[in-house]
Formats: structure tokens, C-alpha cells, sequence
């Protein structure tokens, strides 16, 4: 897939999944690189500018084994940008869809 096509859409995929719950930075990983192809490199660097403009709030678990884990929870202002988001996002979808000759209203 462009890299450019997933560019903008991979930080609110990060919102939409943290919304649904809490996690952490591996995990969010590992299940979005079931549909899209992405690595550490493009996750860790959302992940942190989404926590710098305060989107999550973070809290650490202990593991029984290994280091302790950085969780990620969506907070308010969290989840008014995601609606921001999928708003702008789907008008955007349906205005491509038009212009590549679909007939979405």
C-alpha cells in the first residue's frame, strides 16, 4: 500500500483502538500490523505525540516477568479528537469516493 494513503489514518486507527481499551505500546503494534502494515518506528512515535498533546493518560503494570508495562488510556480530550477525526475522516472518504466515480451521497 502508498505510504502516503495510510500516513494520516494510522494516528486516529491508534485513538479508535486505545478507546476500546487500554493498552500497550507492543500490543498496539501487533494488532494493527494485522491489517496494516506498520513496525515500532511509526507506532512509538504516534504514541508518544498523542501522550505529549494529551490525548492518553499512561500508568505502568508490573509483570510477573520482564520489565513493567506502559499503558495507554484514552481520556477525555482523547476521545473528542477521535470523534474530530472520524468525522473529517469520513466526509474525506465520501468526497475520494465521489471523485473516483461512486455515487456516495
Amino acid at each position: 500500500m502508498n505510504p502516503q494513503f495510510k500516513k494520516g489514518v494510522i494516528e486516529m486507527c491508534v485513538l479508535k483502538m486505545i478507546s476500546r481499551k487500554d493498552m500497550y505500546g507492543f500490543e498496539v503494534i501487533e494488532t494493527i500490523s494485522k491489517e496494516i502494515d506498520v513496525n515500532e518506528n511509526t507506532i512509538y512515535p504516534i504514541l508518544r505525540r498523542l501522550t505529549k498533546a494529551e490525548y492518553f493518560d499512561t500508568y505502568k503494570e508490573t509483570m510477573s516477568i520482564g520489565a513493567p508495562r506502559k499503558y495507554y488510556k484514552i481520556n477525555d480530550e482523547g476521545m473528542a479528537q477521535l470523534k474530530v477525526y472520524e468525522s473529517e475522516f469520513g466526509k474525506f472518504i465520501k468526497s475520494v469516493y465521489r471523485i473516483l466515480g461512486g455515487n456516495e451521497e
